[in-house]
């Protein structure tokens, strides 16, 4: 809706006539049309922010056939990753001029992901991001650009996955046990990959790798076969997310083991109440903002800088095994 200063609603034309250009001018900067330049550009966004203009996003789409909203599929919206991405898509939308609508679902048939897509398809969205894309997720086929959170290669999510299989092996741990996500999850995959090329790449054992659903419920269940790994002589675990090794240590340590004398556990996210666990957890960090702002702009047909490399944040729940004396330096 437009502004109004006392009972005079406020349009483009007090816009325009406020800095000094013409109302096509106004329309082309507020559709970011290509050479309009920086002072005259400057002269119509001061003036919609003196006048508080608020542009008309309906009447908007019917003159150039854009929404200026990009639509969001998320799955699993509860859990802390996808939730934490749509809000940084919100916020990178939203600093491009664009709305988000989002279309929930927590299914992992390809049907029910496809309506999905297509109700947001009927509101008329100039693109698409997917939040949580299960792998059975259809990535073509539709009339306008279709690209999950991350990236279909998922490269910095396997060289994240990879830092927490550096960081062991660094502690010297040669014998691991992955906790992975969901198999259907693009994700998860893309994790299991970098702990697998981490692991070849050092010349470590994986002992095991068990599935959880992302969820602390799900690591605590997997407490007891963890605990087995152990005993045949396991050191460390790679958990996909924090929740999970959180779940883990907590099923752990009812049983008598310690994080980290008995195990090292190291987390996926870095999530906000990583730092607070007992012991805090080891994790690594995505930019998150970056991968949203990334994808926005490919959903847009525009540029942008990559996502910063994954970070590797170090706490208390991994340590050197008790049986190696690490050199010192």
């Amino acid at each position: 809706m437009s502004g109004e200063i006392g009972t005079k609603r406020i349009g483009v034309r007090e816009v325009a006539a406020a800095a000094g250009v013409s109302t096509q001018t106004v329309s082309r900067v507020l559709n970011d049309y290509p050479g309009i330049r920086d002072a005259t550009r400057e002269r119509v966004l001061a003036a919609v922010a003196s006048l508080d203009y608020r542009v008309n996003n309906a009447a908007r789409a019917l003159g150039t056939s854009l929404t200026r909203t990009v639509g969001v599929v998320a799955s699993d919206a509860v859990l802390h990753g996808p939730s934490a991405g749509i809000a940084a898509l919100e916020r990178a939308a939203r600093a491009r001029g664009r709305w988000i609508s989002t279309a929930y679902t927590d299914s992992d048939d390809p049907a029910d992901i496809d309506a999905a897509v297509r109700h947001l398809l009927d509101q008329g969205v100039d693109g698409i991001v997917l939040v949580a894309a299960h792998g059975v997720t259809p990535l073509e086929g539709y009339d306008v650009p279709l690209v999950p959170l991350y990236g279909e290669s998922g490269i910095r999510q396997r060289d994240a996955a990879a830092l927490v299989v550096e960081h062991l092996a660094d502690l010297g741990h040669r014998r691991l046990v992955e906790v992975s996500g969901p198999a259907d999850w693009r994700e998860a995959l893309a994790r299991t990959a970098g702990v697998a090329d981490a692991v070849a790449r050092r010349g470590l054992s994986l002992v095991d790798r068990v599935e959880g659903d992302w969820s602390a419920a799900s690591g605590s269940a997997l407490a007891e076969v963890v605990a087995a790994r152990l005993a045949d002589g396991a050191t460390a675990v790679a958990a996909a997310n924090d929740q999970m090794a959180l779940g883990l240590m907590a099923g752990l340590g009812a049983r008598g083991v310690r994080v980290p004398r008995d195990v090292s556990i190291v987390g996926f996210d870095d999530n906000p109440d990583a730092a607070f666990y007992t012991p805090a957890l080891s994790t690594v960090r995505l930019d998150v903002q970056g991968e949203a702002e990334y994808a926005v702009a490919a959903v847009l047909g525009d540029a942008a800088a990559p996502p910063a490399s994954p970070v590797l944040v170090m706490r208390d729940s991994a340590a050197a095994p008790r049986d190696v004396s690490l050199p010192q330096r």
